[in-house]
């Protein structure tokens, strides 16, 4: 493993800025919720003992099928999203191309021997995708931040939104610091005349090594013409998601974490069930489930996620869309159902 693939926490001047933060204490960042990573009553070793085990449909019994969209050609002006497996996928939004947490190296992990891809789940790399306007990284954890995936991207990328600190690694990887805007909850950016971004809260922790807690995560407002999208990153449930609701008065479509959970760990990873609760809260007409669909990270089967979302959200009426990796949502035209994860 490389070192430089851990990146590099901040330190002197820009950490004394992020202890301005009303959400910086003593020892590193906080939620407004105490959140404990694992329940006091959780045993790692039985966690081992299960992960071990492992659930015997963790992985697609075979390669999981895409839809090959060229990427180059779509037309920005209509709102759309494609989604790349995991919490990674495309905006194309009032002529602007926006891409949020992209993993395209086959592996979330330091090091490329663990939590690898599933089969088929990366039928995109950075070769397939155009110039990108906006990159947003929510935070820091390798499923979210991949060094890689980056390194390949920084000619591509004209201007990256984050979370406050993310940006260290960023700039220790050789991104020109003045491409690169850190955001604390709830301050927004003015990217065009007509479009903003806006930094939200989310219930979760960041760390890329043994140190937790030194940069911060974040949901994201994408705020463009008529249309709000809610970019969820990773978060645990909590009141936030009503008071982002209330505060932007409703979404076109949220995109939440659906996948990775376990009952040890409830506060920073939502049950599929809490995530249709939290699209309801933030007013969406719409969900889209992320966080599954391409690694194995949690004991759960690899489908269970969209399963118990789909089954939950029959009961409320909300709508939701399941496409595959590569298939384009088009806001107010196109939201792909189809079951393509039962083989």
């Amino acid at each position: 493993m490389s070192i430089k693939t851990t990146g590099r926490n901040p330190s002197g001047m820009a950490l004394d800025k992020l202890k301005q933060s009303p959400n910086y204490k003593s020892k590193g960042f906080e939620n407004f919720s105490p959140t404990p990573m694992m329940l006091q009553d959780s045993s790692y070793y039985e966690l081992l003992l299960k992960y071990f085990k492992k659930e015997p449909n963790a992985k697609p019994s075979r390669p999981l099928p895409s839809v090959k969209t060229n990427l180059q050609d779509i037309d920005t002006d209509k709102p759309s999203i494609v989604w790349f497996g995991h919490s990674s996928y495309l905006i194309n939004f009032m002529g602007k191309r926006f891409l949020i947490d992209p993993v395209m190296s086959g592996f979330a992990s330091p090091v490329s021997c663990m939590v690898k891809a599933f089969d088929g789940a990366d039928a995109y790399t950075v070769d397939d995708l155009p110039p990108i306007d906006y990159l947003v990284i929510t935070h820091d954890h390798y499923d979210h931040l991949d060094y890689k995936t980056i390194m390949r991207l920084k000619g591509k990328v004209k201007h990256v939104y984050t979370s406050l600190g993310v940006g260290s690694h960023l700039i220790y990887w050789g991104f020109d610091a003045a491409t690169v805007h850190e955001l604390d909850w709830w301050q927004s950016a003015q990217l065009e005349n007509n479009i903003t971004i806006t930094a939200t809260p989310a219930r979760h922790f960041s760390g890329r090594g043994f140190k937790r807690f030194k940069t911060f995560w974040s949901s994201f407002v994408l705020n463009a013409g008529d249309h709000k999208l809610f970019l969820g990153g990773d978060s645990g449930y909590d009141s936030h998601f009503s008071e982002i609701g209330e505060r932007f008065g409703g979404f076109d479509i949220a995109l939440l974490e659906s996948g990775q959970y376990n009952s040890a760990w409830p506060l920073i990873h939502m049950m599929p069930e809490e995530t249709v609760k939290a699209a309801i809260e933030l007013k969406s007409k719409t969900l889209m489930p992320v966080h599954w669909g391409k690694f194995t990270l949690a004991m759960h089967a690899w489908h269970e996620p969209v399963e118990r979302v789909l089954a939950e959200a029959s009961k409320t009426g909300l709508q939701v869309t399941t496409p595959m990796i590569g298939e384009a949502v088009t806001l107010n035209n196109k939201y792909p159902n189809s079951e393509w994860w039962r083989f």
